[in-house]
């Protein structure tokens, strides 16, 4: 019997301990969180100091088992979970399980953490041993609480107030409301008229571009130019002007530095996946997840990178020495600078002895072990090792140059050319932007000239423009506006963001998040009746409170008090005063045209519509947003009918929008309007295609080869690019279900393999 009994959290981490530890030690996964909080009434006993009743996690009850008698004859118990604050819960938890059973009696039980999964980190972490820090799991048990009470008294709200299958939560409706708030800003906007001016010009045979930025003696600003008529007129001025030629007036060369980006945290991680990768944040966080606990690169599982729940920009001296080393061997000593790279952190509470997300091992190279690698794998651990180099490496100097010409009294045009005079770190990286916060890094060339130098005027070119309003959040912006209000921490942002869809306040068109009509009336019922749950800033200092707590700052009961007490007390005021109609309802100022009384906007099973408050005795409705009785079918631009030639058009039916023929009823051609999503798997039955998740008409989801009909395979739920461990299948899939929870499972009928499968984010 093993004298040392190691509890991680996952399996994966568990083999790769294995390589680490010596045969005294017998390393068992907990399979996540052991037990949580009773699914009834009365779960957080609010009237008794918020105590709260726990039960084991059906699904996870045999590891608990396996745990207890593991531990018969050991003398000493590591508890080695994730170093943070749910990590810390679960060995809390599992420690008092453990206990009740009477598994502990004579074992000296201890809590190790070490932020990679190398065999120096996990070596003396064993060795350098702590106890339970009552502190974080204080802070996490708030945390569960808050979140309880809310879900559990809001959510009942909903289901009386709007309709059944609602749910409202602490830090998913802030979230909601930002994506609500920012349709309304979109609807709200009124586009304005703009123009400018632009020339083409030649100098040396090479053709370059120029603006007008001075007009009559008046500086041009955005508003100057605002129609047609004006900016043709001053195209003719300036082309009689300069009768074909221009002066070169004033030439202004500048030299500006740029500075590499930090290395990085859980949410610039989540940000740049989203922008260079494609991948949600969900997608990110489990490959982080595997590339933390280790991956088989030829000599056994080692953990690629640090942990990846972090938001710290910090990096290990040792670490830094590392990678300096690996940037002379590599790029040479000229992009080496003198010194290393130190970054502050921006986060609040931020636990400076935390990493940043590095490599544990920078000579690993991404390219050198591509083979043992999935694409996503690699993909995401090349990203990491880049930005991580980068980090260390000497800025760029970029060589600006600015030229202005006269073109008549009073008119000057400017040509704006930069290049790149030693690329520094951007040979190995360049951060991405979000929407139109985009630095302009094209290296527009202009041929080399000098004071008094005249220039080919080829054509003046007036351009419309329209104002735009501001863009949807995507994944990456909704992230960075979550970070910057201070609304929920980085570890959670996968996990609110996935809740919205599956509850579907909010869709994804086009890679942003549009919300739903139920979205909408959520959102609109939360802030009218509880506004200060909602508000950016209340929810931001409820998360430094509790941030406050897991450093020991203060206690966690009154922060829970002071929350609870007026909170259901508005929860009960709202309960009695608060009508379903005043929510769902809308008055319009228009009569039915049917039995003359007001009309209405409802809130419908396919969302909102236009009704009378007449029903039952009158059944007048129409679509939202038009005047008729008969809604007026948006084209489909660019597309035929491929069974008649007529339009496509966008259609509403029974199971939501969809693509149908304009020739209906004598063409019934339709086609899905949601488009497939690549899943990165690819299929193993073809090994050709990947596999998709599609739509079916009635709002499900499969997953087929894109290789239909040449290749018939599909599966019932998301694949993973994982191989079965009992029959060697390429994939596997990750079933949710109520019964047994969320597995990985073998689509293969007669293997018949699953196993629990935890979350890589947790709330």
């Amino acid at each position: 019997m093993a004298m040392n009994v190691v509890i991680v959290e996952s399996p994966a981490k568990a083999k790769t301990l294995n390589k680490y530890l010596g045969k005294d030690f017998v390393i068992l996964a907990s399979y996540g969180h052991v037990r949580d909080l009773v699914p009834k009434e009365g779960a957080v006993d609010t009237a008794h100091d918020f105590a709260m009743k726990y039960q084991v996690i059906e699904k996870n009850a045999k590891h608990v088992d396996a745990i207890s008698t593991a531990l018969r004859g050991a003398e000493n118990l590591y508890l080695a979970t994730d170093p943070d604050r749910e990590g810390e819960a679960i060995s809390w938890h599992l420690y008092e399980l453990l206990q009740q059973r009477g598994a502990l009696k004579d074992k000296r039980v201890q809590r190790v953490a070490f932020y990679e999964i190398t065999k120096s980190a996990v070596q003396a972490a064993i060795a350098n041993p702590r106890e339970l820090s009552m502190t974080l799991i204080h802070a996490q048990q708030a945390r569960r609480a808050l979140d309880f009470l809310v879900g559990f008294n809001l959510s009942p709200l909903l289901w009386k107030k709007v309709r059944r299958g609602l749910s409202a939560g602490r830090v998913q409706s802030p979230a909601l409301r930002m994506i609500v708030e920012r349709e309304q800003e979109i609807e709200a906007f009124k586009a304005e008229e703009y123009w400018t001016i632009e020339a083409d010009l030649s100098a040396q045979e090479k053709p370059f571009s120029a603006r007008l930025v001075e007009y009559q003696n008046e500086k041009i600003k955005q508003f100057s130019v605002t129609n047609a008529q004006q900016a043709n007129e001053i195209e003719q001025k300036l082309l009689t002007a300069a009768n074909g030629k221009l002066v070169v007036d004033l030439i202004n060369k500048t030299q500006r530095k740029r500075n590499p980006a930090a290395p990085f945290t859980t949410s610039t991680l989540q940000q740049e996946a989203v922008r260079k990768l494609g991948f949600t944040a969900q997608r990110t966080m489990r490959i982080a997840q595997q590339l933390y606990e280790g991956v088989d690169i030829g000599d056994g599982a080692v953990g690629l990178i640090t942990y990846m729940r972090t938001d710290s920009v910090n990096l290990a001296d040792e670490a830094i020495n590392d990678i300096r080393n690996m940037i002379v061997e590599r790029y040479g000593k000229d992009n080496l600078p003198d010194e290393p790279r130190r970054y502050k952190t921006k986060a609040k509470n931020a636990q400076e002895a935390h990493e940043a997300i590095r490599p544990t091992m920078v000579k690993v190279i991404p390219n050198d072990i591509k083979q043992y690698l999935s694409a996503d794998q690699y993909k995401l651990y090349n990203l990491i090792w880049k930005r991580t180099v980068a980090s260390q490496m000497i800025h760029a100097t970029i060589d600006q140059v600015a030229v202005e010409y006269e073109c008549g009294a009073g008119n000057r045009l400017r040509s704006n050319g930069s290049t790149i005079a030693m690329p520094g770190f951007i040979q190995v990286y360049q951060e991405g932007f979000d929407d139109n916060n985009v630095e302009d890094d094209d290296e527009k060339l202009l041929p080399p000239l000098v004071k008094g130098d005249v220039v080919d005027l080829i054509s003046v070119r007036p351009e419309q423009h329209f104002t735009e309003p501001p863009p949807r959040y995507s994944e990456a912006s909704l992230v960075k506006a979550l970070e910057e209000y201070g609304i929920g921490r980085p570890s959670t942002y996968a996990s609110i963001i996935s809740t919205l869809q599956q509850r579907e306040y909010a869709l994804i068109e086009n890679k942003r998040f549009k919300p739903t009509d139920v979205g909408r009336i959520v959102n609109k019922f939360l802030t009218n009746y509880f506004q200060q749950y909602v508000d950016y800033g209340f929810t931001a200092k409820l998360e430094d409170s509790l941030d406050a707590v897991a450093v020991g700052e203060i206690d966690w009961l009154p922060v829970l008090q002071n929350f609870w007490t007026p909170f259901i007390s508005m929860v009960h005021n709202i309960e009695e005063s608060v009508q379903r109609k005043d929510i769902t309802q809308e008055e319009l100022n228009e009569d039915c045209p049917e039995c003359g009384s007001k009309l209405s906007i409802w809130l419908g099973k396919r969302g909102r519509f236009v009704g009378c408050t007449g029903y039952p005795n009158c059944k007048y409705t129409r679509n939202l947003n038009t005047d008729g009785d008969k809604a007026d079918a948006e084209v489909i631009a660019d597309r035929k009918c491929p069974t008649c030639s007529s339009d496509l058009v966008v259609k509403t039916g029974k199971y939501g929008k969809f693509i149908g023929c304009s020739g209906y009823p004598n063409c019934k051609f339709i086609e899905s309007l949601d488009k497939p999503v690549d899943t990165g798997v690819v299929c193993p039955e073809c090994k050709k295609g990947h596999i998709m998740k599609r739509k079916t008409r009635y709002g499900t989801f499969f997953y087929p080869c894109n290789q239909y009909p040449t290749c018939k395979y599909a599966v019932k739920y998301p694949p993973i690019a994982e191989p079965c461990p009992k029959c060697n299948w390429p994939i596997l899939m990750i079933s949710t279900t109520k019964r047994r929870g969320t597995e990985k499972v073998c689509p293969q009928k007669t293997c018949g393999f699953a196993e629990p499968y935890e979350d890589t984010v947790t709330n």
